[in-house]
C-alpha cells in the first residue's frame, strides 16, 4: 500500500509551500512520525513528518521548488513496492497524507484574458505590487500563474528600479513570514473591531512563584522557568472560567472552543511566529516550561512542524524581556483575543495608603467587539490580576 506525500496546507490564503529540503533520500527508509521533508510556508519553515513506515520513492520535487499544496510529491512505499503512476484508478489501495485539522483546500485559479490561469491572490497580489500579469510565466501546474510568481516579478522590478540613481537605495524585499506578517496585521486591523482593556498589576507574588517553583523543577535539557511560563499556565486555567474570551468569530457567530491553545508570540529572525500550547489549562508547570522551550528552539532554528503553529485559542506577547513597559497588540483572527504583557519594574504605588516600591506590571488585552463588550473584558482582567497575585492558588 502506497502512501502520498502532499504539500500540506495550513491556511486558506495559503495556495504554494516551498520545499526547503528532504530529510531523507530516495530509496532510504523512514519510519511513520520521522522528521521526513522541511517546507516553508507563509507562515514559516516547517518539518513535515512520514506518514508511514516504508521507503521514499517517486520523488517529485527537489529543494528549492515551490510546490502547489495539495500535490503529491513523493511517495511512502513498501520494500521492493513501485510508486504509482500519474493516474492512479479508483480500485487502486492509495492513501494520501492528511492535511492539518485546520488546512484548506487549495485556492482554484482564474482565466486571465488571455486565457492564463492565475489564482485569486496572485491576482490581488499583482494589483497591488504593480505587475502586468501578461508579462508573466506562470510556474504552476499547466502554467498557472502563482503568488510566488508575482512576487519575484514584483522583486525583480524593485532591482530594476535601485539601479535607477533616482531611485530610493533604502528598498528592503520582506520575507514570505514578513509578507504573511503585514498582510495578517492589516487585515485584522481593518476588518477587527479592536478596543483594548489596560490593567496594572502587582507582581510581586509571581516574581516570588518563578523563583521558589523554578527551584523545584528538576533539571532538564536547561529548562528555566520564565514569567512567561507562569502567564501560559495562569491564563490557561482563567480562561476555562471566561469562555468568551477563548472563543472564535466565524461567519458571523461566536464559537466557544472546548480546549485552551495558547498562542505564544516568538520572535525570529524573519519576523513573529506564533506557536502553540496544546490544553494549557490541563498542562502542569514543568512541561508547559518544556513545551515553551523547545517550541522556541525550533522556532529559532526554521524547524517548527505543522502542528507547532495550528490551532491557537488565545495569545499572549510578551515583550517585558526587551524593557518594553507596555504595547496593544494586533488580535490573530479567527481569535477573539490577545494578551500583550510588558516588563515588571520597581515603581512607586500606594501601599497600605504609604507611598511604596512594588514590582509592578502592565497588561493590555486586546478584544474583539464582536465577540464580547468591556464589562466581560473587564471581569476578566480583574480575575488575572487577582490570579497574578496569587498564582499558586491556581497552580496546585
Amino acid at each position: 500500500m502506497a502512501f502520498s506525500v502532499v504539500m500540506p496546507a495550513l491556511e486558506m490564503a495559503q495556495e504554494t509551500g516551498k520545499l526547503v529540503a528532504w530529510r531523507k533520500a530516495e530509496g532510504e527508509r523512514v519510519a511513520k512520525g520521522e522528521p521526513l521533508l522541511e517546507i516553508e510556508t507563509d507562515k514559516a519553515v516547517l518539518e513535515v513528518e512520514s506518514p508511514a513506515d516504508g521507503v521514499l520513492a517517486g520523488v517529485k520535487a527537489q529543494a528549492g521548488d515551490v510546490v502547489p499544496v495539495g500535490k503529491t510529491i513523493a511517495w511512502i512505499v513498501r520494500p521492493g513496492e513501485v510508486p504509482p503512476s500519474e493516474v492512479v484508478s479508483s480500485g487502486s489501495q492509495i492513501h494520501s497524507v492528511a492535511a492539518p485539522a485546520n488546512a484548506a483546500s487549495p485556492v482554484v485559479p482564474v482565466a486571465t484574458a488571455a486565457g492564463t490561469q492565475i489564482s485569486p491572490k496572485a491576482r490581488r497580489l499583482a494589483r497591488e505590487q504593480g505587475v502586468d500579469i501578461t508579462s508573466l510565466r506562470g510556474s504552476g501546474a499547466g502554467g498557472e500563474i502563482l503568488a510566488s510568481d508575482v512576487l519575484a516579478a514584483a522583486e525583480s522590478k524593485s532591482c530594476a528600479a535601485s539601479k535607477d540613481p533616482s531611485a530610493s537605495p533604502d528598498i528592503e524585499m520582506p520575507s514570505s513570514i514578513g509578507r504573511l506578517m503585514a498582510e495578517r496585521t492589516t487585515q485584522s486591523w481593518t476588518t477587527v473591531p479592536h478596543f483594548f482593556v489596560v490593567r496594572e498589576v502587582d507582581a510581586s507574588a509571581l516574581v516570588e512563584a518563578r523563583e521558589r517553583m523554578g527551584a523545584a523543577i528538576p533539571p532538564a535539557r536547561g529548562i528555566k522557568l520564565t514569567h512567561t511560563d507562569l502567564l501560559i499556565a495562569i491564563l490557561a486555567r482563567v480562561l476555562v472560567k471566561h469562555p468568551r474570551l477563548n472563543a472564535t468569530w466565524h461567519d458571523g457567530v461566536v464559537r466557544l472552543n472546548r480546549e485552551v491553545n495558547m498562542g505564544v508570540a516568538m520572535a525570529v529572525d524573519d519576523g513573529v511566529v506564533a506557536t502553540v500550547i496544546p490544553n494549557a489549562d490541563k498542562t502542569n508547570l514543568r512541561e508547559i516550561a518544556v513545551q515553551r522551550r523547545e517550541l522556541t528552539e525550533r522556532a529559532r532554528a526554521s524547524r517548527l512542524r505543522p502542528s507547532d503553529i495550528a490551532g491557537a485559542t488565545f495569545t499572549i506577547s510578551n515583550l517585558g524581556m526587551y524593557h518594553v513597559d507596555a504595547f496593544s497588540a494586533i488580535i490573530s483572527p479567527p481569535q477573539a483575543a490577545i494578551l500583550a504583557v510588558g516588563s515588571i519594574a520597581d515603581r512607586v504605588v500606594p501601599v497600605d495608603g504609604r507611598p511604596g516600591i512594588r514590582p509592578m506590571m502592565t497588561l493590555t488585552l486586546s478584544c474583539d467587539h464582536r465577540v464580547m463588550d468591556g464589562a466581560r473584558a473587564a471581569v476578566f482582567m480583574n480575575e488575572v490580576a487577582e490570579a497574578v497575585r496569587q498564582p499558586e492558588k491556581w497552580l496546585r
